[in-house]
Parts: C-alpha cells; structure tokens; sequence
C-alpha cells in the first residue's frame, strides 16, 4: 500500500529527482551511403568580434567525417543560411539527401523548409532539447573551439584568421569511427606537405581510380558501422530500455531544459504534467499534448518524460498543480487550464462564467468575466 501511494503521488513525482537510468536505448542514424549524403550543421555562437564576424557555422559530412567552417556575423537568418549553404556544400559536393539541425530558428522556418523541398533534400531537426541527435556535428565543435583556445590571443579576436587552418588539424587526423582520415575518406589519397619530397608513384588509370573509391566509401560504411555498434553498447550500458508507450499514455515532463518562472530554480518542481500523449513517432520519440500556453516544440525524448501512475486509492485528494506560465516568462501573467464551464451569468451588464479550474477544487470556482 505505501509504495502505491507514494508512486501515484503527484507532489512527490513532481519534486523528486530520478534516480533511474535515462530511458531510451541508442537508435544510430543509417550510414550514409556515399559521401555528403547526410550533413549536419549547427552554429558556434557568443565569439568575441573578430573581422566582422561573431559566430561560426560548421558543416560535417557523416560519412567520410569532413568538416567546413564559415565565420559568419549574427547567428544570421534562414536565407543567409541557406545561402552560405548552397555556396559552400551544394558548390562543391552538390544537393545532399539529409540534412539535420538543431531547431534554431533558423532551421525551422518556413524560407528554410520550403527551399529543400524544392532541392530535393530532407530537412531533419532534433526532437526537444536532445541535441545528441546531430552528435557528430556537437562532437566536432568541440574539437574546434579546442583548436581555438589553443592558438588565439589573449584579446580573442584573431580566431577568424585561424579558422582557415582549422581545416587541416581536423581533415588530416585518423578518426576513431573510420581509422582514416576525413581527407583520405573523400579524395581517397593522403594530403602531400612537403613538396621536397619527389614522387615515384605513378598516376593510376581513371577507372582503377573511380573503382579505388568506390571500396574506400563502402569500407567506410563497414567501419562505420562497425563503430556504431560499438558506440551503441557503451551508451546502452548506461541507460534502461524505454518504456513502451500508447496515444493517450499520461507522463511528466523533465523541467531539466525548461526555464522556471519561479524565484529559486533550486526548489521549483522537477517534472511537469502529467500530459497525455498525442503520438508515438518513433521507439525513443513521442509528441505531447502540451497546453498553448507552452511554447515550446511538443516532441520530446523519452529520457526526458516519467510515466505518470494513477491515483488508485479511494478519497485521496492530490495537491493542486501550479499554473503554467506562458512563454515560461516570470514576468507575464500566469494561465490557469479550464476543467469546464458550469454556469453564466450578467453581473453589472457584463457576462461572466463560472469556471471550474483543472486541478483545483470546488473552493477555487470562480466568475471570470467574458
């Protein structure tokens, strides 16, 4: 009885911390099946000026692992983004078939969505406040701004004038995923540094050429996967499969990526909700019922949601939820959720309602006026 009442309580599920493993084993994106296929991008962003630019925009190839790296000055808009797009990775390597971002704003927009649809191309964005979704793009941000701190001045402000050699740390490095370089991975031949050195190899026919790159790119694939494999069974150490979840399943949100309106982070509530479930996109992702105070995008990770136990135990009265705050903004007025509408009336030649509130009881009804 004491652990039905304790897992069905409301207040307790709110404000307790989960001390499980993330649910949600890892899912791999397919391989890509030939080079600047799938690429993702993502912004660096709060850089110090330098030469006019502010931010960086970083291109990754998920096959052969190659990097690009555009300073750019904003982070600037859906067409700017697009255009340094098309100008660099479309110029180069033509129309990819995948590309995944975050959901900046960006890459959300209408400019943004519609111009790939015409190109031809998959526009995929990380589900909410799960990043590791573009991992491969997060991973060689870091391996840059390390670059950067490494080489820039004190001041910060020459990192653009290094940006340009960033591109040969990154593309001449073995990877751990592929054991080659992404150099090597694309061109199928290793960059020549020293031109003292004279040359005795002579230059293959083309069709050995084109058939040498062809092994190369399916051996990536078969490293790649290789490394997949086991990138999957270290995280799968680390986290419990997910619960199997149905439209109309109740969960609590994590509140870990959602900022609170309340004055002490510290003791505000660990989890929202519960909210049904609205779909079920994927074995790791679902989209929730969220009110439209809330604005923020409705498809989560399921490391992020707790399933919601329901109160069982006969005239048991749950503690009120507190309100939602649109735009999760303390500084606007809270939204309280309408259970139902039960009476109207005129009250001074102005209609009111008698509105019974979602979570309260018969003492909190209230006239609202129209």
């Amino acid at each position: 009885y004491v652990k039905t009442y304790v897992s069905s309580c409301d207040t307790c599920a709110r404000a307790k911390s989960s001390r499980q493993k993330p649910a949600g084993l890892l899912q791999p994106l397919p391989v890509p099946l030939r080079p600047f296929s799938s690429v993702g991008l993502d912004f660096i962003t709060d850089l110090p000026e330098s030469s006019g630019s502010n931010c960086i925009l970083v291109f990754v190839d998920r096959l052969t692992k190659t990097g690009h790296f555009i300073p750019c000055h904003g982070p600037p808009d859906a067409e700017s983004t697009a255009h340094m797009f098309l100008s660099t990775i479309v110029r180069l390597y033509g129309v990819p078939d995948q590309i995944i971002s975050d959901r900046g704003p960006q890459f959300i927009s209408k400019f943004w969505n519609r111009l790939f649809e015409l190109l031809g191309a998959d526009v995929s964005l990380t589900s909410g406040y799960h990043c590791q979704t573009n991992g491969q793009t997060e991973r060689l941000n870091q391996v840059l701004e390390q670059y950067l701190r490494c080489y820039t001045s004190y001041r910060q402000s020459d990192w653009s004038q290094l940006l340009p050699l960033a591109d040969s740390p990154t593309s001449n490095s073995q990877h751990g995923a592929t054991g080659v370089s992404p150099f090597f991975a694309l061109r199928g031949y290793h960059p020549k540094f020293d031109p003292a050195i004279p040359s005795t190899a002579q230059v293959p026919r083309a069709e050995s050429y084109a058939k040498s790159l062809t092994e190369l790119h399916s051996w990536l694939r078969d490293q790649i996967s290789v490394a997949q494999q086991r990138y999957q069974d270290y995280a799968d150490r680390h986290r419990a499969p997910a619960p199997t979840y149905s439209v109309g399943d109740r969960v609590w949100l994590s509140t870990s990526n959602i900022p609170s309106a309340r004055p002490c982070p510290k003791l505000s509530s660990r989890k929202i909700g519960p909210f049904p479930i609205k779909r079920v996109l994927g074995p790791v992702t679902v989209e929730l019922d969220l009110p439209p105070s809330m604005k923020i995008h409705p498809v989560f990770h399921v490391s992020l949601l707790t399933p919601h136990v329901p109160n069982t135990i006969p005239h048991r009265v749950q503690r009120p939820r507190h309100p939602v705050f649109v735009d999760n903004d303390p500084s606007l007025t809270p939204h309280y959720l309408v259970n139902s509408i039960l009476d109207s009336r005129y009250f001074r030649s102005k209609l009111q309602y008698l509105i019974d509130w979602q979570g309260y009881g018969p003492a909190d009804r209230s006239w609202e006026p129209a």
